[in-house]
Parts: C-alpha cells; sequence; structure tokens
C-alpha cells in the first residue's frame, strides 16, 4: 500500500455561509491524500497501473466548482467523489483550507480535515 498526496490544490470558489462570499468568492486550498495499491505500477511504469493525480486533480475542481455554505460539506463531497470515482482508493483524506476567511480580524486561514475508508 502506497499514499499518495496532492499538495496545495488552489481553486477560487463561492462557499461560505454569507451572502458575500458567494457573490464575490475567495481563495481556496486544498489538499488530498489517499491509499493505493501501486505495486504493479511499481515495476510496470505505467501510469494505467496506478491512479492519476491529473484524474484526481479532475475530480477535486469539478467538486470546487458547485458552491456550497460549509467547508464541511465541500471536504465531504470531494472525499466521496474520489472514493466513488477510484476502486483503487482505500482512504483518503481531504483538507479544505479557506484563505483570509471574513471573521473580523486577522486570520490567515481556517481548515476542515474530511477523512474517509472505503467501506466492502
Amino acid at each position: 500500500m502506497s499514499r499518495i498526496s496532492l499538495n496545495g490544490m488552489r481553486f477560487y470558489a463561492f462557499h461560505g455561509c454569507f451572502a458575500e462570499e458567494q457573490a464575490i468568492g475567495t481563495h481556496f486550498e486544498l489538499d488530498v491524500v489517499f491509499d493505493t495499491d501501486t505495486s504493479v505500477a511499481q515495476v510496470s511504469d505505467n501510469i494505467a497501473d496506478t491512479i492519476s493525480y491529473l484524474d484526481v486533480y479532475q475530480v477535486v475542481k469539478g467538486e470546487m466548482s458547485q458552491p456550497s455554505h460549509l467547508l464541511e460539506h465541500v471536504g465531504e463531497r470531494v472525499a466521496s467523489a474520489l472514493l466513488t470515482k477510484f476502486d483503487g482508493m482505500e482512504y483518503v483524506e481531504v483538507r479544505v483550507t479557506k484563505m483570509n476567511p471574513p471573521l473580523g480580524g486577522q486570520l490567515r486561514s481556517v481548515s476542515v480535515v474530511i477523512t474517509k475508508d472505503r467501506i466492502r
């Protein structure tokens, strides 16, 4: 089993509880970590024998384009979509970070981490 990470994916999206966030949007950063068996790819050196980072990114990008009120909801959608799309993904961890959240003070970011295991 191997652990693969996609770190610092950046998106401009329209997630948030406030009308202003939904109208003007803000910056988000996502990290995805997943476990999969890469033993065949380690020998074959063939992308068809593993989970493509590009394919993972495209799933995340698609989920980020759908507005949500809560980071928890975004993270759950991303994690569930990844497990649904990739049969070989056994575990996934999604960190959703909102940059400069409108909380009335200085705060660089706020994050939510969602973890899911495949249930067989």
